[in-house]
């Protein structure tokens, strides 16, 4: 049973990347991807699926970049490999942020790990604020940013409840 379980499985992952593929995704199970692809579904969005772009863009108007971040309850959203020092590199993360017209905090269920919970909008300049405070308090060059849904119900608005 459980075997015959994986191979439908890994059947039906086969049967995702081929039709990623029809739309030049060329890796499906790219951490993060497929949530990013629900985020994007549920707000209206055209994916981005490049690594090193922004996650979503409106689609009538591709130079409107949108990022996501996202977690299960209880979780915070991460921005990770973003540079304290040197100052140019950290101009280069901080500008992960600054390129999107709003950033996106989606909280998906713990015991339904597709479906979303809730989705915050978020200014970018107020991130940008709470990245600093943070990579400013870190001991390290190079740190992942997290933000807790607490944290984005002080920060932002609410876009989407499930």
């Amino acid at each position: 049973m459980k075997k015959e379980i994986i191979r439908r499985i890994i059947k039906l992952v086969i049967q995702a990347q081929e039709l990623a593929l029809k739309i030049g995704i060329p890796n499906i199970l790219q951490p993060g991807l497929v949530k990013e692809m629900i985020i994007a579904e549920t707000l209206g969005h055209e994916l981005i699926h490049s690594k090193r772009d922004a996650d979503a863009c409106d689609p009538n108007d591709p130079s409107i970049k949108y990022e996501y971040l996202s977690c299960y309850e209880g979780g915070s959203g991460q921005l990770d490999r973003m540079f304290k020092e040197p100052k140019e590199e950290r101009e280069k993360s901080l500008y992960r942020i600054w390129r999107n017209q709003k950033i996106f905090f989606a909280i998906f269920h713990k015991k339904n790990p597709l479906k979303i919970k809730v989705i915050y909008e978020i200014e970018p300049k107020i991130l940008v604020k709470e990245t600093e405070r943070q990579l400013d308090r870190s001991s390290n060059s190079i740190s992942h940013v997290g933000f807790s849904e607490n944290w984005a119900k002080e920060n932002s608005k609410v876009v989407y409840t499930s």
